[in-house]
């Protein structure tokens, strides 16, 4: 009971990136010794760093190390979902809206000669949502700080960044998809946005002729005033079944005509225009993932790019852009009442504690720059 109750309360953590900068000779010297760089043998190794554990800035040098290294790969990984999604970032956990203005920008009305200037009207819909919390502890032994072998340390930051990143990249697919296919708060034939119905969802296989109909459909889309919006769709984004049909219909110069065994031979154009508009492919291994249906490898998405209008939003709350790490202090008291270490341990079971955490929300805006085809 007194384990679960430590491993319930987080009283006592101490945020490694609160602490004050440290040398960054001390940092090299303090990775170099984790490392082993000078090939000391297993037990003057092991009495160097117990001695090392021991000293009150060693923790905290330690901390900085896995903190630079979460950061590392997590940057390294480039998720390019976020070239589809507005970013953005949030103040607080508190429901931020999003408001869409419907007017203004119609077409003017003629003024007759002393003519009285009309006030246009205006209306507006919004979209809401708010940040949420991720995060997972794990705890180290004592014992395995002073194993020699250092294993347990090996690949943890890694495995944090990964699960950072897998979850971002779950909720952002999950705006879009659903386990019954395309998410319905995005797409439908229709969907009703601003009181307008709007028609972005098709059953057409992905060809470079069904690619030329759907950005044809999206470049007709209109505001809830009638007013043409020119989308134009620039991601094309594909479960990973489809990447290679996607890469063959987006890099080919020329297309292939069959002639069908009657009539006049007649002349069709044979280069590839879809290659020359300039879609990027997005290949999203989550879909199959999220969607459950048995659609769910040939279904897939156009949206434009967030620069012209947004079809969803992704936003972090500020200052906590990117994985962040927090070590549990000790809650032993030495029996001379000097400093414990955290590296020695909580009372119970000489367990060393530490924490990932991200934040993060989505939200679906616009649908009416996104189209979706839901293939056979």
């Amino acid at each position: 009971m007194e384990f679960l109750k430590l491993m319930e309360s987080w009283d006592g953590y101490v945020s490694i990136r609160g602490t004050p900068k440290p040398d960054e000779r001390a940092i090299a010297r303090a990775l170099d010794l984790l490392q082993n760089k000078e090939g000391l043998r297993p037990r003057m190794w092991a009495a160097k760093l117990e001695e090392a554990i021991t000293t009150p800035d060693f923790p905290y040098l330690f901390g900085q190390i896995l903190d630079r290294e979460v950061l590392a790969r997590y940057k390294v990984w480039v998720a390019d979902w976020k070239s589809y999604f507005r970013m953005s970032t949030l103040r607080d956990f508190r429901d931020v809206y999003r408001h869409r203005v419907i007017g203004i920008d119609d077409r003017l009305p003629e003024v007759a000669e002393k003519g009285e200037y009309l006030v246009a009207p205006v209306s507006e819909c919004r979209d809401y949502y708010h940040l949420s919390k991720y995060g997972r502890q794990f705890d180290i032994s004592w014992e395995a700080m002073i194993n020699d072998d250092m294993g347990a340390f090996d690949d943890v930051a890694a495995r944090m960044a990964n699960a950072a990143i897998r979850t971002e990249a779950f909720n952002a697919t999950s705006v879009y998809s659903s386990a019954a296919g395309p998410n319905v708060l995005l797409f439908g034939a229709p969907i009703v946005d601003c009181g307008q119905n709007v028609f972005n969802q098709g059953v057409l296989p992905l060809t470079i002729a069904n690619l030329e109909t759907t950005l044809q459909l999206m470049a007709a889309q209109t505001d809830p005033n009638g007013e043409p919006i020119a989308v134009r769709g620039v991601h094309l984004v594909v479960p990973p079944q489809l990447e290679f049909t996607a890469r063959q219909i987006l890099t080919s110069g020329l297309k292939q005509w069959t002639e069908g065994a009657v009539g006049v031979p007649v002349p069709y154009p044979t280069t590839n225009v879809v290659s020359q508009v300039g879609i990027q492919l997005h290949v999203d291994p989550y879909l199959p993932v999220v969607d459950a249906t048995a659609t769910d490898d040939t279904t897939w998405y156009l949206f434009g790019d967030p620069s012209q209008g947004a079809a969803m939003e992704y936003g972090y709350l500020r200052g906590h852009e990117t994985p962040e790490i927090c070590m549990k202090g000790s809650d032993k008291v030495s029996v001379g009442g000097g400093a414990i270490s955290p590296f020695e341990g909580d009372f119970a079971t000489d367990n060393i504690f530490y924490r990932v955490r991200c934040v993060n929300g989505q939200t679906q805006l616009d649908p009416r720059f996104a189209y979706t085809q839901v293939g056979p």
